[in-house]
């Protein structure tokens, strides 16, 4: 029959408490012992044995917290880059002053279709896209808006 042995032993135990207070690390004390590094640390830590002072804990505990009050939420991060990039308001009125045809249509045009198709004043925007984009700025406005997560931080 297989009898199994405790893994810590009051003898295991003494050992432990003695490498640590010599200042050996978790893995040097577990090769020692013959056990695992997990082994080691979970008994430390039911031994209440740290390397810590209380203080140094406060100490950690209080820097931890002051570093997290110092980071910007995502409400004020967006409300930075707002007034960094100055946008136009969305309700900006457009003006599409060189309405072109389907035929007249090129890449240095807005297509923003104006009127519906079919209808006798059917055209598209024409005015000057912005860079790479099909629409000038006050269609890409439209065409382009903030996710519903982006709206809910706005407020």
């Amino acid at each position: 029959m297989i009898t199994i042995e405790p893994t810590w032993t009051p003898e295991r135990v003494d050992q432990l408490k003695t490498y640590f207070e010599a200042g050996l690390s978790c893995r040097d004390i577990a090769v020692n012992i013959g056990v695992s590094r997990n082994a080691v640390i979970g008994k430390l830590s039911r031994l209440n044995l740290t390397r810590t002072t209380p203080d140094e804990r406060r100490a950690r505990r209080k820097k931890s917290t002051a570093h997290a009050a110092q980071r910007a939420t995502a409400k004020q991060q967006l409300r930075l880059l707002q007034a960094v990039y100055e946008q136009v308001p969305d309700d900006a009125p457009i003006v599409s002053a060189n309405n072109c045809s389907l035929l007249e249509l090129s890449e240095q045009r807005c297509r923003w279709p104006i009127s519906t198709p079919g209808a006798d004043d059917f055209c598209f925007c024409g005015n000057t896209p912005l860079g790479g984009m099909p629409y000038c700025s006050g269609h890409y406005r439209l065409a382009y808006q903030a996710g519903s997560r982006q709206r809910a931080m706005r407020g």
